[in-house]
């Protein structure tokens, strides 16, 4: 199975939809969902000689910021949707 990749074209398209003014975040780790800002975009050429635009985090040490909202972590399907148990009636004092 051919693996594709997006490309920097794919990624312009797909920010032109979003608000200029939102901050850039990178999601990491789909079996442990985390947040990290980034802070560079550096392009590179790969072993083929073929160009290779890398997103990175920062250094700093508050890069990391947690862990990934939920419904961002269901939107990628890197986590299923959770629904809360379903709740059982309460008992009274009398045991009833």
């Amino acid at each position: 199975m051919e693996h594709t990749e997006m490309t920097v074209g794919d990624l312009i398209d797909l920010l032109s939809a979003c608000d200029r003014s939102a901050p850039v975040r990178q999601a990491m780790n789909p079996f442990f969902p985390m947040a990290h800002r980034l802070a560079q975009v550096v392009q590179a050429t790969d072993e083929t000689g073929q160009p290779v635009v890398y997103l990175a985090e920062g250094r700093d040490a508050d890069t990391q910021l947690g862990h990934l909202p939920p419904e961002v972590a269901v939107e990628l399907a890197w986590q299923d949707p959770v629904l809360a148990p379903p709740r059982r009636p309460r008992r009274t004092a009398g045991g009833k």
